[in-house]
């Protein structure tokens, strides 16, 4: 792979200033940022004064652990449009989630709002080794979804070539990246494997690609993903982090030269980790709950938003900023099977450590009797479809997922193209035990 490490020249000043430069920022833009929310949205005013805390109470950062958190629900408790700080007419651009659960989450940008969401972007490409000039196939979903309109938008900032090409027609994909030849791609991890499937089904090698390095986002991957990815492709694999609720793509990203976690940009979001249970604050270094309260937000300040994203935080190694642990796992996506916490993410990387077994999988979880039960349903790869492989395959997996996840799982190794690939984000985990 060839070495992708920006120039410290083209960083932005405030990539390297010091940390006491940067905590100054902080909470400067921390100050101004809950005395915007206090003042223009009713919501935080009132739970602000419930809590018997005020703007002018943030004295130091450390004082944010005094104010109340914001949950998602928030948002659709005030849906469309109650947590906008600034009047509908200043709003430029609307994003929305699916809604699939209740009403969806509305979030709002000003003028302001997206032309920093452009530099983050543009800086986060930076850092996974892309720049002005280069080409980059955007295969992120666009609409309401703030993957493919968050990269766009960042791509065009760092000036380069943007291919709107969108979620979908994977076998338009592989064609465009062979004739295109863009120098990077955006687009879910999952779908990648999608078009990896593809390069095999007609038989291109994706070592011959152009790619240099593909950004992967909007939903948890492992490492054993990022090692498959690369040495398919023999292109950088690179993780950014992001959330509608606090911007889109672009909070936090890798930097290609270490690899070691998104550098959360800190000049605009200020990180926390709490213990999930009881809210309290934890140390850096410390597993906990992911909580963020952006810093320059005009539209849709936050304060304190959960995002249930485990992961903790750690000190800066190729930025000053600090990083987070890459996020494998989400308190609302653990399953509690039989007392044992589980987390797709952990099926999914023993699933990777096992031979004969193509890197697609779905969890189902069903009721035996008065018992949960969980199967995983996988395929194996075209080398390996004969019964008997597929038969020890499945032992193999069953044993690895009891041996290093500690529950008792039914595999299921189904032929070459039988699970569901997803078009997007991934849908990994099936419920079926109320029905």
């Amino acid at each position: 792979m060839k070495d992708l490490t920006p120039n410290k020249a083209d960083l932005d000043a405030i990539e390297i200033a010091s940390i006491d430069e940067i905590r100054a920022l902080q909470l400067k833009r921390l100050q101004w940022s809950l005395r915007h929310a206090y003042d223009n949205v009713p919501m935080y005013k009132e739970r602000f004064d419930a809590a018997g805390v005020h703007p002018d109470d943030l004295q130091q950062l450390s004082d944010l652990s005094k104010f109340p958190f914001t949950y998602k629900n928030d948002l659709r408790d005030n849906y469309p449009f109650g947590l906008f700080a600034v009047p509908r007419e200043e709003i430029i651009r609307l994003h929305a989630s699916s809604g699939t659960t209740g009403k969806p989450t509305v979030v709002g940008y000003t003028a302001t709002d997206i032309s920093n969401w452009a530099d983050l972007v543009a800086r986060s490409l930076r850092a996974a080794g892309l720049r002005k000039g280069n080409m980059v196939h955007n295969a992120y979903g666009y609409g309401l979804f703030t993957g493919g309109l968050g990269a766009h938008y960042g791509i065009e900032r760092l000036g380069a070539t943007v291919v709107p090409m969108s979620g979908g027609q994977t076998e338009k994909q592989v064609g465009l990246i062979t004739d295109f030849q863009p120098d990077g791609i955006m687009v879910t991890p999952s779908y990648m494997l999608n078009i990896l499937e593809q390069y095999h089904k007609i038989g291109l090698d994706p070592r011959d690609s152009s790619l240099q390095v593909g950004v992967f986002g909007a939903e948890p991957w492992t490492d054993a993903m990022r090692r498959e990815v690369e040495a398919a492709f023999d292109m950088h694999a690179v993780d950014i982090y992001g959330l509608s609720e606090i911007m889109g793509p672009g909070v936090a990203s890798e930097c290609v030269e270490t690899k070691d976690g998104p550098v959360i940009w800190e000049d605009h979001f200020l990180p926390e980790i709490i213990d999930p249970v009881t809210g309290e604050v934890l140390p850096d270094g410390e597993m906990g709950e992911l909580v963020f309260t952006t810093l320059t937000k005009e539209g849709l300040p936050m304060v304190r938003y959960r995002t249930r994203d485990l992961t903790r935080l750690l000190p800066g190694t190729a930025r000053t900023m600090r990083r987070m642990e890459k996020i494998t796992g989400r308190s609302d996506d653990m399953i509690i099977l039989r007392g044992v916490n589980v987390f797709p993410s952990q099926i999914e990387e023993q699933l990777m450590a096992t031979g004969g077994l193509a890197p697609h999988y779905q969890i189902e979880l069903y009721k035996a009797g008065r018992m949960d039960a969980m199967r995983v349903f996988v395929e194996a790869t075209s080398e390996a479809a004969d019964e008997l492989s597929k038969t020890a395959a499945a032992r193999m997996l069953t044993k690895r997922i009891k041996d290093m996840v500690g529950v008792s799982t039914e595999v299921i190794v189904g032929d070459p193209g039988t699970v569901e690939r997803s078009q997007g984000k991934a849908k990994r985990v099936i419920d079926k035990r109320d029905a």
